[in-house]
């Protein structure tokens, strides 16, 4: 049946569409508008341009003339007449009428606390921080303090109320920018200065990925720099892997800070492997990262420390409770270590 099926429909393959379409009349032509109309209410078949059909049989007045447009409009909208409100309008107000609160009256002079005069003649002399003393004397330290004085007027609600000075506030001021000069101090990690001992780079935000990885690169074989500090320089992963193999070659760093980066588990992994091999670091800080570290790379740090004997600081704050307790044993453990050894040497 399907193959009968479309050899009839191999006859309609040369027919003319536009041909038929023109030999129909005006008549015939509505009657197959319907007609598809209802084989297709949604026009899914025409292209969207011609889904909506031709709704008007007046003639085009000209172009489009905005001008005119809203004149004809505003003319239409005054010449319609309003209709009928169901409920005329008589001006009746409904309701209660709002009636603003009183504000509360103030204390009359005849409220205000009087004192014998040779108390008002003994206070009349005293300093904020002798009514302070005073106050702590009598119990009420916490209500009057030094930047506060007391009326000794009463409310009617049932409260004293204080007369309280107002502190000046201190301005804060941003921090400077980091002075330090990156290409210039890159240059002298480079060539080994050694007058330069320590490195400076927090919250330099600008630094090139490259540059970083410069850095760690010449820390290898740099023997004078004891205290490296990248924090807030925007350092992801391949920084850590660069600084991790740094920390293979260097036996001269002794602290390293790494807070505030972008810096994930697989970055503090390559770290903690680095200084399983590392016994001259003493201090590294890697805490605030963007993303948690989580609990496998929280043990990994845990068993790194206990196997290294050099760190006695380690900048992290744990969030699970078992790697926090044996990282606080471990480091507690190396800084008893560090003391017998300064024991040691001093005798």
């Amino acid at each position: 049946m399907a193959l009968s099926f479309k050899k009839d429909l191999e006859k309609y393959k040369e027919i003319d569409e536009d041909e038929i379409l023109d030999k129909l009349s005006e008549e015939e032509l509505k009657q197959l508008e319907s007609a598809l109309e209802e084989m297709d209410p949604e026009n899914a078949l025409l292209p969207a341009g011609l889904r909506q059909k031709d709704q008007t049989s007046k003639e085009a007045t000209g172009p489009f003339n905005r001008d005119k447009l809203l004149h004809y409009l505003e003319k239409q909208a005054l010449e319609h007449k309003d209709r009928d409100d169901v409920v005329p309008f008589t001006g009746e107000k409904k309701g209660k009428v709002f009636v603003p609160k009183q504000k509360p009256l103030e204390a009359s002079k005849d409220d205000v606390t009087t004192l014998d005069p040779e108390l008002e003649e003994a206070l009349s002399g005293v300093t904020d921080t002798e009514l302070s003393d005073l106050a702590a004397i009598l119990g009420v330290h916490t209500l009057v303090t030094s930047t506060q004085s007391y009326d000794g007027t009463s409310s009617k609600d049932g409260y004293d109320s204080n007369v309280i000075k107002g502190e000046k506030m201190k301005p804060v001021f941003d921090e400077p920018p980091n002075p330090t000069n990156v290409e210039e101090t890159l240059q002298r990690i480079k060539n080994n200065d050694p007058r330069l001992t320590e490195v400076n780079l927090n919250n330099i935000k600008n630094v090139p990925i490259p540059t970083l990885r410069d850095f760690a690169k010449a820390m290898e074989r740099n023997t004078h720099v004891t205290k490296f500090s990248l924090a807030a320089t925007r350092s992801n992963d391949p920084i850590a892997v660069a600084f991790a193999d740094m920390l293979r070659e260097n036996k001269t760093l002794r602290s390293l800070n790494l807070e505030s980066n972008f810096i994930t588990g697989s970055g503090v992994q390559a770290l903690v492997e680095a200084l399983k091999d590392n016994d001259s670091l003493s201090e590294i800080k890697i805490d605030n990262q963007r993303q948690q570290l989580g609990t496998t790379v929280e043990m990994e740090i845990a068993k790194m420390l206990e196997a290294n004997t050099s760190i006695v600081k380690f900048g992290y704050h744990f969030t699970q409770q078992g790697p926090r307790a044996r990282a606080s044993a471990a480091i507690t453990k190396n800084n008893d270590l560090v003391r017998r050894r300064r024991v040691e040497r001093d005798v």
